[in-house]
């Protein structure tokens, strides 16, 4: 068993650093603090706490706070941040007025 997929593993008590309350992701104004308790409420990679705290998931879409979060994510683990997988990258989506859509000339017309 791969050691980061082994869930019972102990990486020790949470302890509260001076720092917990820096801003890491500002999109979703997500601290270091909260990103290291969900590591040790079991959440080991970044696509769980990507879900669990919504890190990258704003406006920049990971591109300020990922390397970060890698970092933070990796240090609580005691293991290197390049055996951590990244998360995926999706395109940001944004809302589209129903106006522009109904202008949009289409091809298929005749």
């Amino acid at each position: 068993m791969n050691e980061l997929s082994n869930r019972f593993r102990d990486i020790g008590e949470f302890v509260p650093e001076p720092d917990d309350d820096r801003i890491i992701c500002r999109c979703e104004e997500v601290t270091k603090g909260e990103i290291r308790q969900a590591v040790h409420d079991g959440m080991y990679t970044i696509t769980e706490i990507r879900r669990y705290l919504r890190t990258g998931m704003g406006l920049c879409q990971g591109q300020t706070c990922g390397r970060l979060v890698k970092g933070i994510i990796a240090k609580e683990l005691g293991v290197s941040p390049m055996e951590l997988e990244s998360a995926t990258a999706r395109a940001p989506m944004r809302p589209v007025e129903m106006e522009i859509l109904a202008n949009e000339k289409g091809g298929g017309e005749a």
